[in-house]
């Protein structure tokens, strides 16, 4: 276990007072350059192990259908995670969870983790039992009734302790296997307006947007999570994300498409999610998107887990967060061998792990 340098702790905490007495750092900060910001990021960053700068990659998960507890504070007391995403159970046990993961953090003196939801609408219920019922995205059809479900959405997850929400959904089509009512439609403009003032409301309410499954599930055959799935000719869904890269969502989950019969897009048989054609050539470079990129989920979906490291691969791809892997310390040791034989992935690995770190500065997760 490594431990924060007292005098660098110190100069970060006293940047980050600074702030909270002048200019905050908030959401809106991240992707506006800001020279305190700069140096606060770099600051953690340098008192970082190699192994703790690539942990912050790694997003376990908990609770009910999650990794037990047990499993996950040792992976907290290890400095193995970067953040935890919880999949189901009680406004209290993930309040509890979520404290005790903290005080583990806080007793080694090692960085808070990331607390993490898919808390959709038409998931929101199951995610935190007990919770209010704020409907089904397919039913929600004005931005006044959107921005009434995020605020019960924003307000529940600040409660817990939760800051990033693994929504909203820009699948176009509400018939397919998968998605169903997590879809705003098959309008397309429709989707993306009220997408789009999800992620604006989510993110001014101070939680983490996030828009999925790039680059389209909607308009496709088959279920990720049960088989390999494919878009079969032109991608028809990419074009949702132009507007909400454009008004600043702050993290794009990536699907386990896979993507044939296109000359220039096509997968050779990887999951989009391990393709470095579609992360960084398209997502990246051809849309400019400079935010978080999560892979969908790599410990259960059969379209990935069919793959020999799939982690390492969504992580050479271009992803920055690697969302349940099935082993995270297995994951870790991976990327770090890649990073040695390879400078060029090094210097994306770094990127990402400062994106990371910026990206909780920004969230007050640090």
């Amino acid at each position: 276990m490594r431990y924060f340098p007292l005098f660098l702790l110190i100069c970060v905490c006293c940047t980050l007072q600074t702030n909270a007495q002048s200019t905050k750092f908030g959401l809106q900060d991240f992707y506006t350059y800001n020279s305190e910001l700069e140096y606060t990021v770099d600051s953690i960053y340098h008192t970082l192990s190699e192994r703790q700068q690539v942990a912050q990659m790694i997003i376990s998960s908990a609770g009910e259908l999650g990794k037990p507890m047990a499993t996950v504070k040792n992976l907290t007391e290890k400095d193995a995670i970067g953040g935890v995403v919880f999949l189901k159970g009680s406004k209290k046990t993930h309040t509890e969870s979520i404290q005790a993961l903290n005080a583990i953090s806080s007793k080694n003196k090692t960085l808070p983790l990331l607390f993490s939801m898919d808390a959709e609408p038409s998931l929101f219920s199951s995610r935190i039992k007990g919770a209010k019922d704020v409907g089904k995205t397919i039913d929600i059809k004005t931005e006044a009734q959107s921005d009434a479900v995020v605020n019960t959405i924003n307000t529940e997850l600040r409660e817990i302790g939760v800051h990033h929400n693994y929504a909203p959904v820009l699948d176009i089509s509400a018939s397919n296997e998968a998605i169903k009512s997590r879809s705003y439609g098959s309008d397309k403009d429709e989707v993306i307006s009220l997408a789009n003032q999800f992620i604006k409301c989510t993110q001014e309410g101070g939680i983490i947007a996030t828009a999925k499954h790039f680059p389209g599930h909607g308009l496709v055959k088959g279920d990720t999570h049960k088989q390999s799935v494919y878009i079969d000719g032109p991608l028809q869904e990419v074009d949702n994300y132009k507007t909400i890269i454009a008004d600043g969502v702050l993290s794009i989950m990536i699907a386990h498409i896979t993507i044939q019969n296109n000359e220039k897009y096509g997968t050779d048989g990887l999951p989009s999610s391990c393709s470095r054609k579609i992360i960084t050539g398209l997502l990246k470079e051809e849309m400019g998107f400079k935010g978080i990129i999560i892979s969908d989920a790599l410990n259960i979906m059969k379209a990935v887990t069919i793959l020999d490291n799939a982690p390492l691969l969504a992580s050479k791809a271009g992803c920055d967060l690697i969302l349940m892997p099935q082993n995270e310390e297995k994951t870790i040791n991976a990327i770090i061998a890649a990073m040695k034989k390879d400078p060029n992935y090094k210097k994306q690995v770094v990127q990402s792990v400062k994106k990371i770190l910026r990206l909780k500065v920004c969230s007050g997760v640090i």
